[in-house]
């Protein structure tokens, strides 16, 4: 095969909340990467996923889901990186959440500039109990704007996922490799080692609590074969305390060991996780505490 020949670029994976964009990213290079829960805006940082085949290099880029219900400044946050996902991208994969296209979807693809190239995303065909339901769908998506293509598909069961690999591939451009073959993402295990225990938060917790939750890696040390992890949950109130710990430990000890279990088997090793939880008030409007949690 000539230099000619191989596709490269980055992929940028966006859209509203909860259309099942980080569950595509899994689905697309075969490995969980980004963390899902079926509560909206799970993901709050750019996660890249590597995919390297013969004749092509995928560089995926999940991003946080674009909303607008809530306007404080980790919200901003949040909105600046979905966009600049959309932006920068060499692709754009416009994610919805069939069998209905909604206000917020058409708010974010006005976002998205003119001339890129954009693929839309119908996700949760599954849902839909036959193809005939679909077809108002497309018909809509397909006047909202002018795509490279409309791919329908299942993140969960994988259906009509390989086409969409097609599709990405003759849009991506000309390039060579950017990484190296084996590499996977180019985040590293700490960064993961939160992620995990912040996707077990939204799992335990309510619908509105999780938001106000953020997790911090004190301490990551490789001990021969042995990962020792000490990590602080963040919440904004000293009554979230209590409910994050639950009744005798409870609750965090469940956390703890759903997030270490993920953790082997990513990891591929044993791993010890301590689990901390403390209050720092008003985090989600303090520009100093989301610097220090990654968000810029």
């Amino acid at each position: 095969m000539s230099a000619g020949d191989f596709h490269c670029g980055t992929v940028g994976i966006t859209g509203r909340p909860n259309t099942g964009k980080s569950s595509l990213l899994n689905r697309l290079i075969g490995q969980k990467l980004s963390i899902v829960s079926p509560k909206a805006q799970t993901t709050r940082h750019l996660v890249t996923g590597i995919l390297s085949v013969p004749g092509c290099q995928y560089v995926f880029v999940d991003s946080p889901g674009f909303q607008t219900l809530h306007t404080n400044m980790f919200n901003k946050s949040l909105n600046r990186r979905a966009t600049e996902a959309a932006r920068d991208a060499d692709v754009v994969l416009w994610v919805i959440a069939a069998p209905k296209l909604v206000e917020a979807d058409r708010n974010f693809l006005s976002r998205v500039p003119a001339g890129q190239k954009v693929i839309a995303v119908a996700n949760k065909i599954d849902l839909a109990k036959d193809a005939e339901r679909m077809m108002p769908l497309l018909e809509e998506i397909s006047k909202a704007r002018t795509f490279h293509a409309i791919v329908p598909v299942s993140a969960k069961s994988g259906k009509n996922v390989d086409e969409l690999m097609r599709v990405i591939r003759e849009a991506l451009p000309v390039a060579p490799a950017l990484y190296p073959e084996d590499q996977l993402t180019d985040r590293d295990e700490r960064f993961f080692a939160s992620e995990l225990v912040r996707e077990k938060l939204f799992r335990e917790l309510g619908e509105e609590l999780p938001y106000s939750c953020e997790v911090a890696i004190d301490s990551f040390k490789e001990e021969g074969a042995l990962r020792r992890i000490e990590a602080t949950i963040w919440v904004d109130r000293e009554s979230h305390k209590p409910i994050v710990i639950g009744d005798k430990g409870e609750r965090l000890k469940r956390i703890g060991t759903a997030a270490r279990k993920d953790m082997e088997r990513l990891f591929d090793g044993k791993v010890y996780l301590g689990l901390w939880v403390k209050v720092k008030r008003g985090w989600t409007e303090d520009e100093r505490a989301l610097r220090s949690f990654g968000y810029n």
